[in-house]
């Protein structure tokens, strides 16, 4: 059986036939020579498969064999850029492999010089022509199997044709690769159709008596129950907020002014977004109280016993991250909760990165006040919640006035009573179409089922670990998957050469890679890392696949190997306001 294999060398087409031989010895011949030498491979595979110069030890070779077919797979990292980096041959030849572009790129105005992004024969390309065997079953490296769980390819395979904007095509129409969820994920139909349905019959909520208004009360109140059977809570113990932020300074200005006094302690940490970290300043310098911060060891993972050491009878409150939006560790709740509730302090918890990820239970956390933000839960922006023990949310005077949050108002102050929960923490016109979304991406989320994406996700942050962990000179952050992580992973180079954050963020975006670089609201973790400029970080959502990870691997890859020859490169330190992406940018 012959098989017709296409390559692309600046941008020619060149065909041949290979043939198929009855021993798997030969497959690897073919193989090693596909993955070497295109002109070697046409002139003579079997020959030049171990001669060639652009010959390298394989990095994984994995084998599998049935009755009817045998499937080499090699990895070889560090050919010449554009060989392919995988082949696969049994009774199928694939190549798979990645693109760039040869064209030289003109930076904007801000760089005032010209970058290269490679000269020669990069673009090369071996796509199968001809196939019997289902490609659905090839094994990919660094494997299928992760720690005895099977790629899961199928949930990804199935969500995303849910998500519109993952069909979105970039850069000469290449298809755009989302691995930035952490900062905000895609939203799915479900969600964009709730929030035009609500606009399609727009009313205010809890004010009129006429049926368009009563329909928008009713979808709105229906988001709070969505929300709350997602956490496994009241439906009244749900105040909507503009976000997660918005959340934490309603406890910060509302709780805290309350219960906190001069000389009372609040305990963070130090791998927070500052949106953990500054209320708590502001509240403490307002109150003269004093912020302690547990500090992180060096896995990446919290120190507990830095963390019990810090708690007296003065600590009034511990505010803490459910998962490190740049260690990816995830944080022993439990444990935590614990031993805060043994001083007789309060816990919040920050679950903007575990509610789109983990499943969640109120009740079995054990924490006081649980926050999360509707734009990384699949949901719309501007919109977030606050959950709180119904007690604890019943003694918490108002923090915004206005309309909604009253009962009866009178110009005499004594006289102005204000609203049950959870309206009292509601004034004005809520957020109602987010709001809405925001219940729809619940409902969503909770119809694929937090297990099975915890368990999806679980895998795929091993793989993206194992894969990244593959690339030489790359410094990864974070605990290792065998300590628990989430599927983010935030990197650095550390070739010794000058390449920043902000460069491996516009190289791979050029291959269609959307990826975040700086120090991503998380000033104090990249202090403590001692990295200046930030680092750059993947993270995964439902949509991801293990095939994400393998291409941006190799994008990764190619990428690092031109910008530490001093191509590409887009940032300078000495003048950081002249790239357009790092100055206002950095700041967060």
């Amino acid at each position: 059986q012959n098989y017709k294999v296409e390559y692309k060398v600046c941008w020619h087409p060149l065909i041949f036939q290979i043939p198929r031989q009855p021993h798997s010895g030969n497959d690897v011949g073919v193989a090693m020579a596909l993955m070497l030498s295109p002109l070697a491979a046409f002139t003579s595979p079997w020959a030049t498969a171990f001669t060639s110069p652009w010959a390298r030890r394989p990095q994984q070779t994995l084998v599998s064999s049935s009755n009817s077919r045998h499937t080499v797979v090699l990895d070889m990292p560090g050919c010449c850029r554009g060989a392919p980096q995988r082949v696969v041959v049994g009774n199928l030849v694939v190549a798979i492999v990645g693109t760039a572009s040869a064209s030289a790129l003109v930076r904007s105005r801000w760089q005032q010089r010209r970058h290269r992004r490679g000269k020669g024969s990069q673009g090369m390309r071996v796509q199968l022509l001809s196939q019997s065997t289902p490609t659905a079953d090839v094994q990919t490296s660094p494997s299928n199997s992760v720690d005895g769980v099977k790629d899961h390819r199928s949930l990804a395979e199935e969500v995303r044709k849910d998500f519109p904007a993952l069909d979105q095509r970039i850069m000469e129409e290449k298809p755009i690769t989302y691995l930035d969820t952490a900062a905000t994920s895609q939203k799915p139909q479900a969600v964009l159709d709730a929030i035009g349905r609500y606009y399609s019959h727009s009313a205010n909520v809890h004010r009129g008596t006429y049926a368009m208004a009563a329909k928008a009360t009713e979808e709105y109140e229906d988001a709070r129950k969505s929300i709350a059977k997602f956490i496994g809570a009241l439906p009244e113990e749900v105040v909507f907020t503009s976000g997660a932020t918005d959340a934490i300074n309603l406890v910060a200005q509302s709780w805290g002014i309350a219960n906190i006094q001069f000389g009372d302690e609040i305990i963070t940490t130090a791998m927070e977004h500052h949106s953990n970290i500054v209320p708590w300043q502001l509240l403490a310098k307002r109150c003269g109280a004093v912020v302690k911060y547990v500090r992180f060891g060096s896995t990446g993972e919290l120190d507990l016993q830095h963390f019990k050491s810090l708690l007296t009878p003065r600590t009034k409150l511990v505010a803490v991250t459910h998962i490190s939006n740049t260690l990816g560790c995830i944080n022993p709740v439990s444990a935590i909760v614990d031993v805060a509730h043994r001083v007789g302090a309060l816990v919040l918890l920050d679950a903007c990165q575990s509610a789109p990820h983990l499943k969640l239970d109120v009740a079995s956390l054990g924490v006081d006040f649980l926050v999360a933000s509707g734009h990384k839960m699949y949901g719309p922006t501007g919109v977030g919640f606050l959950w709180a023990r119904r007690e604890v949310l019943e003694g918490m005077p108002p923090w915004k006035g206005g309309g909604e949050m009253i009962k009866e108002v009178s110009l005499d102050a004594e006289k102005t009573t204000f609203a049950d929960i959870p309206a009292r923490f509601e004034a004005g016109t809520p957020p109602i179409a987010q709001a809405i979304g925001m219940g729809a991406a619940c409902e969503y989320l909770m119809s694929i089922g937090m297990e099975r994406i915890e368990a999806y996700e679980r895998h795929l942050a091993n793989y993206l670990w194992q894969a990244l962990s593959q690339i030489e000179d790359l410094q990864l952050y974070g605990p290792p998957p065998s300590r628990g992580r989430a599927a983010l992973l935030s990197f650095n180079d550390a070739s010794g050469e000058e390449v920043y954050p902000v460069d491996i963020a516009v190289a791979v975006g050029e291959d269609g890679f959307c990826i975040r670089a700086g120090r991503h609201c998380a000033h104090p973790v990249h202090q403590a890392l001692g990295t200046r400029f930030g680092s750059a970080r993947v993270s995964l959502g439902i949509y991801n696949t293990t095939d994400d990870i393998d291409r941006f691997a190799r994008s990764l890859r190619e990428n690092l190997e031109m910008l530490r020859d001093g191509e590409g490169c887009v940032f300078d330190p000495e003048d950081p306001d002249s790239c357009f992406c790092s100055s206002d940018r950095a700041r967060s």
